[in-house]
């Protein structure tokens, strides 16, 4: 799936804090090892699949972000001290991957039409909303919204991150974190609102 080469830098693994298959299969991979990598794809593809489903839910998208998150991986390796599990290092990279495919992709006006079609369904009411329907209109406003209140919300609500997790995560201020997240909440409360959700 992937073309591998060898690593010229040595990783400087902090076992204690690595799983020992990974640390295994990132040594092994230090020695071009293709079949190490492709073991730790297989461990994290599906984990980082369904984060890279809150940024994109096109399945071809959705397919070609999760690709790019264990390709930058790879080629970031070399970066990688193992002061924290393998895991925890890959998905701050599916982070950044799906908030830099947020900030380039142009407005999808298919979603939007998309939105308005459906518009008098889901504006029913909330009560007589499933969670499904809920979380799918929810994730439709969030098109509408900057890539950072995007982000913000994203990891907040549907990651289930506190402020601290998503500063850590986005190398932001914990006091931007709370800023950005209280503006991004009024925002799309205004668009509930203009939705016909009530003015609560």
């Amino acid at each position: 799936m992937l073309l591998i080469t060898a690593l010229n830098q040595e990783l400087p693994l902090v076992h204690s804090s690595v799983s020992d298959e990974d640390h295994d299969d990132l040594r092994l991979c230090q020695n071009g090892d293709e079949q190490a990598y492709a073991r730790i794809v297989q461990r994290y593809e599906i984990p980082i699949a369904r984060q890279m489903w809150r940024f994109s839910r096109d399945p071809q998208r959705h397919e070609e972000l999760v690709q790019e998150v264990f390709v930058e991986a790879y080629t970031s390796l070399h970066s990688f001290k193992g002061t924290a599990p393998f895991e925890h290092w890959l998905r701050r990279i599916a982070t950044r991957v799906g908030y830099r495919f947020w900030k380039h992709k142009a407005r999808d006006t298919e979603r939007q039409e998309k939105l308005h079609h459906h518009k008098d369904i889901l504006m029913s009411s909330l009560d007589s909303a499933s969670a499904s329907e809920a979380g799918e209109y929810l994730y439709q406003l969030l098109q509408h919204l900057d890539a950072q209140d995007r982000i913000v919300l994203t990891l907040m609500y549907f990651e289930g991150w506190d402020t601290k997790e998503i500063a850590e995560h986005l190398g932001w201020s914990l006091s931007l974190v709370k800023v950005r997240a209280f503006r991004a909440r009024k925002k799309l409360k205004k668009k509930l609102e203009a939705a016909g959700y009530g003015n609560a």
